[in-house]
């Protein structure tokens, strides 16, 4: 899981043009929110890493995840809209952001 997001967190640096082009547009600062996320993902993954910042480091990413969902249904409806062949993986990022959550709950569990 840590490097699920720390690698995702990197991205947003790599091609912030991609994560530029499914912000919702009724969000203000779109550049400043691909990097805050990414910096998010980043921090928030590497607080899995010690056993002490583990459940805080898990309950943030599950906030985060319910903060980037719009910009996953934004993701869908670009698709959508451009009537791409790969609306399909849109679409399934959708429930996918469940199971994440449901992945993340599991390190905010007591030892």
């Amino acid at each position: 899981m840590v490097c699920l997001y720390v690698v995702a967190g990197i991205s947003h640096f790599v091609h912030p043009q991609a994560f530029m082009s499914i912000m919702p547009p009724w969000l203000p600062w779109p550049a400043m929110l691909v990097l805050v996320s990414g910096i998010c993902e980043v921090g928030f993954g590497l607080l899995l890493l010690p056993v002490a910042t583990r459940r805080v480091g898990a309950w943030l990413i599950i906030a985060l995840l319910v903060a980037v969902f719009p910009a996953n249904v934004q993701m869908a409806v670009n698709y959508a809209h451009a009537q791409s062949p790969y609306l399909w993986i849109a679409l399934l990022r959708l429930p996918l952001q469940g199971v994440l959550v449901w992945w993340a709950w599991q390190y905010t569990k007591r030892a």
